[in-house]
């Protein structure tokens, strides 16, 4: 049988993004699929399907019999030599589906099921595409609002930005172009698209824009250790390496601040404060608790992990910090709870 589908299918192909060898499988499958709706006993059906050349086959494979108990799969040489009169006992038979059937159900396919496989195919390739960039900062434009979330668009897809993940003190319009980390990727399932969702709110959001903005982190002469938020807040960065004549803090920070200014202003003037790591956790704590001066730390114990900061007065509202985010940051961000106070009289 002729069939003109090939531009249909190159159209399709290149107006979804979907290899047009994938779409003819489709076809083929989903032409076998039709057929079983005609070819009702379990036969052995074949689909011959040649779209660059227009042509067209589905049929069943029976092999000739003297007396046929399984009419499925077998058929009499009289009915044999009705489609092939050169037919012996032991030959395979090629049954055509009659033109007309085959018209209808070549229709049927092609509305019904091809586009669904195409959108199969193209579920795929959203989900390959994204799974592989998890991590990975992009820019969206943003389209609508729709179920407590911004939908994006991102390379021609939509993704996912919910209300949660956004800074509290943003407000986005249709048209803004949006920045966002990817931290997850769900594959999609029937009548389901994959969703890609992104946040602002992530302290990997707040690690990749150190990583675009510092190159000493990209190339890996600093490494971030720990990094703890309170979106559109405060943030609280540890950073290491082993390079003797690098300063990490002030690389991080830059000349008079520029660097970590720059991220602050994309993160809607979250500050951000950055401090050195150290294995030992009263050290590590003592800085942690930046922009406060500590004078000690002291260890209360050891196997509840509680320890004490000693501030001066003047110290004490910087260590506690607006609503107690410092403090909680910092305590977060060692894995100890501090407790903050002031140095006893005696010791003054």
């Amino acid at each position: 049988m002729k069939i003109n589908v090939w531009n249909t299918i190159l159209q399709l192909s290149k107006e979804r993004g979907v290899e047009s060898s994938l779409i003819i499988s489709a076809i083929q499958e989903s032409l076998k699929v039709a057929a079983s709706k005609y070819y009702t006993r379990n036969e052995d059906i074949h689909v011959d399907f040649r779209p660059e050349k227009g042509e067209l086959r589905v049929y069943a494979l029976k092999r000739v019999v003297e007396h046929p108990v399984s009419p499925a799969r077998e058929i009499s040489l009289e009915e044999a030599r009705k489609s092939n009169p050169a037919a012996v006992v032991d030959d395979a038979v090629e049954i055509d589906l009659p033109s007309d059937t085959l018209g209808r159900i070549a229709a049927q396919a092609a509305k019904q099921v091809i586009l669904q496989k195409v959108r199969d195919a193209e579920q795929e390739k959203i989900y390959g595409e994204f799974a592989s960039r998890l991590g990975e900062i992009v820019m969206g434009v943003h389209r609508r609002e729709e179920n407590d979330a911004i939908i994006l668009e991102v390379n021609k897809t939509d993704v996912l930005f919910p209300f949660r993940e956004k800074l509290f003190n943003e407000d986005f319009k249709r048209g803004d172009q949006v920045r966002a980390v990817i931290i997850q990727v769900k594959k999609g399932y029937k009548g389901v698209d994959p969703q890609v969702i992104v946040s602002r709110t992530s302290p990997k959001f707040l690690e990749k824009l150190l990583e675009l903005e510092i190159p000493e982190i990209a190339n890996g002469t600093i490494e971030i250790k720990d990094i703890v938020r309170q979106p559109g807040e405060r943030a609280k960065v540890a950073v290491a390496t082993r390079e003797r004549d690098v300063d990490p803090v002030g690389a991080c920070i830059g000349v008079k601040g520029s660097r970590v200014l720059a991220i602050s202003k994309e993160l809607a003037g979250e500050k951000i404060d950055i401090i050195v790591w150290s294995p030992n956790p009263l050290s590590y704590a003592k800085a942690a608790l930046s922009p406060a001066r500590v004078e000690s730390m002291i260890i209360v114990n050891n196997d509840e992990k509680t320890m004490q900061a000693i501030v001066a007065k003047d110290q004490l509202s910087l260590a506690i910090g607006k609503k107690g985010i410092n403090v909680k940051l910092a305590s977060k961000l060692v894995g100890w709870k501090i407790g903050i106070q002031q140095p006893s009289p005696e010791s003054t």
